[in-house]
């Protein structure tokens, strides 16, 4: 059988990867980095989005910029068309 993020991949889900800056709670000139890392769908980026709802509900850091880089893992074949052919007996 196969695992979760394999089957999401072939869904069109392609890994996530978000860089996001936030301020400090009690030094609020300082900005403190996280990376997030999950499958999500491009463009829209539902993962992500929930996510960030919840960190602006729940953590007191408040977002000062989200940076967000996607690649889709599985993508058609390459082909080579072969321009000559030997056969050996």
């Amino acid at each position: 059988m196969a695992s979760a993020d394999f089957r999401r991949q072939l869904a069109g889900y392609g890994l996530t990867t978000a860089e996001i800056l936030y301020r400090m709670p009690d030094h609020p000139k300082i900005l403190q980095t996280y990376v997030w890392q999950q499958y999500d769908l491009h463009p829209e980026f539902p993962e992500l989005r929930k996510f960030l709802d919840f960190w602006t509900r729940k953590i007191d850091g408040l977002l000062h910029s989200v940076t967000v880089a996607h690649n889709g893992l599985i993508r058609p074949a390459e082909l080579r068309t072969v321009g000559t052919e030997y056969r050996l007996h």
